[in-house]
């Protein structure tokens, strides 16, 4: 294990902020936590887990110990009857995963093209993006615990996986460090088309039965003219988190929205 001194975090945030972790380990492989977690003086000190970067705003310099997560590996675990299971180091692009998924023939990951960060943090945060969560292809996890040191590995009931949320924002949270993800790819494939983006490429296209490249083509088309490149113009991506309320409430809101508009909207002639 290397303990890096004064680590520029420029490269590795996404809005490239100028700071500088006072001291950083790059993690490659579970046996690096287990030795951070073991040291004398790193075991005991605050610790940052830092993946892509892309979620962050760095406004000083890092005091805690920075753990790089930089697992690597992409890999088919099995071919099963209904499904593939893929599996990717943790330090892995998502959006390179994507890629390198549909390049070996395994879809089912296209809607969720071009989303900043590493597969580590994918569960973190239950990313999603057009008809799709990282919880619709979840199988399993491996993670460290990073005060005992321990190996584990967790499935779906674990993980507790909401909007955007999941257990590792919450009791886990600052205290497991995710080293690999298991993917299961349903087979036969079958398409995620009903958001209103896709279906107006679709039409815009004439297509009514898109291939897995297709949609993949169309998702990165849609998000790079919604947001910019951060190798462009430093960003986080898209950050927004739409409201969730009950079917009460909402039916609710809906019937007030009607009575205003009975009150105030002049009749359509």
């Amino acid at each position: 294990m290397q303990i890096e001194s004064g680590v520029s975090l420029k490269p590795y945030n996404t809005f490239g902020l100028p700071a500088v972790a006072q001291s950083l380990v790059r993690i490659k492989n579970d046996a690096d936590v287990r030795r951070v977690v073991d040291h004398p003086e790193l075991g005991l000190a605050p610790k940052f887990i830092l993946g892509g970067g892309s979620n962050i705003i760095l406004t000083r310099d890092m005091p805690a110990l920075v753990l790089k997560v930089e697992v690597m590996g992409l890999r088919l675990v099995e071919e099963r009857a209904d499904a593939w299971i893929v599996e990717a180091g943790a330090g892995e692009s998502w959006h390179a995963l994507v890629e390198w998924t549909l390049a070996q023939g395994l879809p089912g990951l296209e809607n969720m093209a071009l989303i900043p960060g590493t597969v580590g943090a994918a569960p973190v945060q239950n990313i999603g993006a057009y008809g799709l969560e990282l919880k619709d292809r979840f199988e399993s996890l491996d993670a460290v615990d990073t005060v005992t040191g321990r190996s584990v590995t967790l499935g779906p009931e674990i993980c507790d996986f909401g909007y955007r949320d999941s257990v590792f924002k919450h009791s886990l949270a600052g205290r497991t460090l995710i080293t690999r993800v298991r993917l299961r790819l349903p087979r036969p494939w079958q398409p995620v088309l009903g958001y209103l983006d896709i279906e107006r490429k679709m039409r815009e296209a004439g297509v009514s039965n898109p291939s897995p490249r297709q949609v993949f083509d169309w998702v990165c088309e849609i998000r790079r003219a919604k947001l910019p490149d951060p190798a462009v113009i430093g960003n986080a991506g898209s950050f927004f988190k739409n409201p969730v309320v009950t079917p009460s409430s909402a039916a609710t809101s809906s019937a007030a929205t009607r009575r205003s508009c009975t009150t105030r909207c002049p009749t359509a002639r």
